[in-house]
């Protein structure tokens, strides 16, 4: 494999092979565990995809590190040296409520910043990805939008608000209805953040500090797609960074003031 395209190959590679687990066993009945919250669940396809991603990853990157959502891998992203992200299932609970919308994600970082990625939405037909030149749709280039106005704009939340924070739940809503022109939840933060780098929405906000394998491959094709990520305080994104405000570019400072009145209400 060619040394600069040989990550993204092996990231669509294996998470074609994951979704393809996860699609396998999709609208049939595979039962459903809850993992430290009522919302938070988990079912034996959302493993046995993970194994699969990791079997792909290991055959052709044996000694990389591995951060996955489930089971014994690593959960935090090392700050030295090359890594693979794995969400198997990121949108879980659409897919034990027959939702369409979830994904396989997998990324690659080196020193703690991704190089490539893909998200493969299996029920979609939606296949993301991203290298060093670009993001992609279905093997096609795509680019963030180029929508200006506030007003014309569409923005999602990101990251859900657990029970004890329903107050910036409920902020988040208020502050997209008030200041953008609609909003959306899609209940998966992998597929929200390829639609900001395809350009279906214009930007996605939240203020919680995220997991990895919800993130890291959505923000690389946001960014190789020419849009923006940062934190609340407008700096870069990285894995650790608390917040995450992803756009176009062109609303992003309304989308920062956005999130910043989520936080106010968290205090």
């Amino acid at each position: 494999m060619n040394g600069r395209t040989s990550r993204a190959a092996v990231a669509e590679r294996a998470a074609r092979a994951g979704a393809a687990v996860a699609s396998g066993r999709f609208r049939s009945d595979v039962d459903v565990e809850t993992k430290g919250g009522k919302t938070n669940v988990v079912t034996e396809a959302d493993r046995a995809s993970q194994r699969r991603v990791i079997e792909i990853v290991r055959d052709a990157y044996p000694t990389d590190a591995l951060v996955g959502e489930e089971e014994e891998e690593l959960k935090a992203i090392p700050s030295e040296g090359p890594a693979w992200v794995v969400d198997p299932i990121d949108g879980t609970n659409n897919y034990v409520r027959d939702i369409r919308v979830f994904a396989t994600a997998v990324a690659a970082v080196v020193d703690g910043d991704p190089v490539a990625a893909a998200n493969v939405l299996p029920a979609m037909d939606d296949v993301y990805t991203s290298d060093a030149d670009g993001a992609y749709r279905n093997g096609q280039s795509v680019a963030v939008s180029d929508i200006s106005d506030p007003e014309r704009a569409t923005v999602a939340p990101t990251v859900w608000w657990g029970f004890d924070r329903r107050d910036e739940y409920a902020a988040a809503c208020s502050e997209i209805v008030r200041r953008f022109g609609d909003m959306r939840r899609f209940g998966c933060a992998q597929a929200t953040l390829a639609m900001v780098a395809d350009g279906s929405l214009e930007g996605t906000i939240t203020n919680v500090a995220c997991n990895p394998w919800d993130t890291v491959a959505g923000v690389h094709m946001v960014r190789q797609a020419e849009g923006r990520v940062t934190d609340l305080d407008g700096e870069r994104w990285t894995h650790d960074s608390r917040g995450l405000v992803a756009s176009n570019g062109s609303v992003h400072d309304e989308l920062l003031d956005a999130a910043r009145g989520i936080d106010a209400v968290r205090g």
